[in-house]
């Protein structure tokens, strides 16, 4: 075990000491040692309760033979760091919480892990240490959070974060009162758990399932159901049979369970921020997966389901209707089931006793929502490296459009420009300087893009960036744009007026504009010089590479 480095031999007697003050036993001391990576924290409603999970998960390892050590990573609430100086911190963050967990288990040595994300960046960079270190783990989630309930003058509706934000918008246009906007803050979040659509939050913890590294209704089963800490249990005891087996993350997650992993995603219409963290996680496990394989997968995998933002169902709906497993009994033919998963049976397996419960929910393949996936990434010579759109979150209208550029060089300057009503029909707004050397952080422009849909103008305007969108975002929203502004991308050289052209079923984004006149708008351009020259972001701006790699650190 390689615990025993830490607590066998003579010279190794101090060590036995202060696990002794921990409250170690000299029986434990002959018991594998289990990190149990926690992300709790007070200020993330995803994470508020997940010092409950760690209890029951720690009680599954003692049962198994283990002897389980707690320990946390910070966790941001996207929500919470929206549209100020605090959301360029919330993708840098995925690489300190896979840093520290590193830190953290290389120093301890602990011989497995269990794995406690729920929130937005949580996952990838918990992803990114599993394989990163390749000792056997496995991840239990904290669950999505319900569907709020709010009553206005049409009746009830299921309401959640996105809705407030859309709000917002409602509110400017003079569709919703201030008095009604606060009632809906007060219903929309009702407890613990990550946002209750198919955001990036659930998104990602959905893939981990796809992936083979949860067990099945990990991405789904709802932060307040019993069936929650009866899988965070089992994931306790689980983990110490990864142990026995040596199974290790690096021997399940490879091209393949990748490829099902895009296919999952693609049949749920999952946030776009999944390319960006798949990717990165493709580079820990060194697997190459070039981005251009996303579009082949899209292609042959319909789209089956319609969640929020894309529609009104929640993951409650889906776990109800079946969950990942069933989705993926639909999906059979496009996945390769003989890869191997953490619960010890391969996909065929898992998926076995499996059924779809409500087809609406879930449709069949035979009548899925749409043939092609939810995402597709867009190239062309406004994107030559690659652009990503949530294809089942763009209204028919606007799959294919073109329109004269509305350039801002941030998103305060969009959104300003938003709220004062000076956006037009037809118009195409760029935001650049946004990417993750540009922002610094790839901001997510949940904002800019709510209050458009808010005021009905999601089927009227398209937005186009080289920062990051929210999974809570719908509407013709290209982001991912590379490479960035920052790095003298093609779309640094727009200005307002240039005409461009998107064409979402061809995978195509591009200007009209030559070549040679992009080029030589370019030449022109001042050396970029970035916006924060102090403390973590400037560090972060220096080793972070592009989003079409992943924006991991070079």
């Amino acid at each position: 075990m390689k615990s025993e480095t830490i607590k066998k031999g003579i010279e190794r007697a101090p060590h036995r000491s202060l696990l002794h003050a921990l409250g170690v036993t000299n029986a434990e001391m002959e018991k594998p040692f289990i990190g149990i990576v926690n992300s709790f924290t007070e200020v993330v409603p995803g994470h508020i309760h997940l010092r409950d999970i760690a209890r029951a998960i720690k009680s599954g390892v003692r049962e198994g033979g283990g002897v389980p050590f707690e320990f946390n990573t910070i966790a941001i609430c996207d929500g919470i760091a929206m549209n100020h100086q605090g959301m360029k911190y919330s993708l840098p963050s995925r690489e300190l919480i896979a840093d520290s967990v590193e830190v953290m288990a290389q120093a301890h040595a602990f011989d497995a892990f269990v794995f406690i994300p729920n929130c937005d960046k949580v996952v990838p960079g918990m992803l990114m240490a599993a394989v990163r270190l390749n000792e056997p783990a496995i991840f239990i989630s904290g669950g999505p959070m319900l569907a709020g309930r709010f009553t206005d003058s049409q009746g009830e509706h299921k309401v959640d974060l996105n809705s407030v934000f859309e709000a917002v918008g409602k509110v400017i246009k003079g569709q919703m009162n201030e008095a009604e906007l606060e009632n809906l803050v007060g219903v929309a979040c009702p407890g613990c758990g990550s946002c209750a659509g198919m955001f990036t939050a659930n998104t990602m913890n959905c893939l981990t399932e796809a992936l083979g590294l949860a067990l099945p209704g990990n991405g789904t089963i709802p932060a307040v159901d019993g069936r929650r800490y009866k899988l965070a249990e089992e994931a306790g005891r689980q983990v110490m049979k990864l142990l026995a087996e040596n199974i290790k993350p690096k021997d399940i997650v490879n091209k393949k369970s990748m490829g099902n992993a895009f296919a999952v995603d693609m049949a749920l219409g999952g946030s776009t921020n999944s390319v960006l963290h798949l990717m990165a996680l493709a580079y820990e496990a060194g697997v190459d997966f070039p981005l251009a394989m996303i579009n082949d997968i899209s292609e042959k995998t319909p789209c089956l389901c319609r969640l929020r933002p894309a529609g009104e169902y929640h993951i409650e709906d889906l776990d109800r209707a079946g969950g990942i497993a069933a989705v993926m009994k639909e999906l059979k033919e496009q996945l390769n089931t003989d890869e191997m998963t953490v619960s010890g049976k391969t996909i065929a397996g898992t998926i076995d006793e499996s059924r779809v419960v409500d087809s609406d929910v879930i449709r069949p393949i035979n009548n899925a929502y749409s043939q092609k996936g939810g995402i597709a990434v867009l190239f062309g010579n406004l994107a030559p490296d690659g652009a990503v759109v949530k294809r089942s979150a763009v209204a028919d209208e606007m799959m294919v459009h073109s329109g004269p550029a509305r350039v801002f060089n941030s998103e305060d300057e969009a959104t300003s420009a938003i709220m004062a009503e000076k956006i037009n029909k037809g118009e195409v707004l760029v935001i650049r300087y946004e990417g993750p050397k540009g922002g610094p952080g790839m901001r997510e422009m949940l904002t800019p893009t709510s209050m458009l849909s808010g005021m009905g103008m999601e089927k009227e305007v398209a937005l186009i960036t080289d920062g990051r969108f929210s999974g809570a975002t719908r509407g013709a929203a290209i982001g991912h744009v590379s490479p960035e502004a920052a790095d003298r991308g093609p779309i640094a050289a727009i200005a307002d007026g240039d005409k461009i052209k998107i064409d979402i079923p061809n995978n195509r984004l591009e200007v009209e504009l030559s070549d040679k006149e992009i080029n030589k708008r370019l030449a022109y351009l001042s050396e970029y010089k970035p916006r924060i020259k102090s403390g973590y972001l400037k560090r972060y701006t220096e080793k972070v590479t592009s989003a079409s790699s992943g924006a991991v650190f070079s």
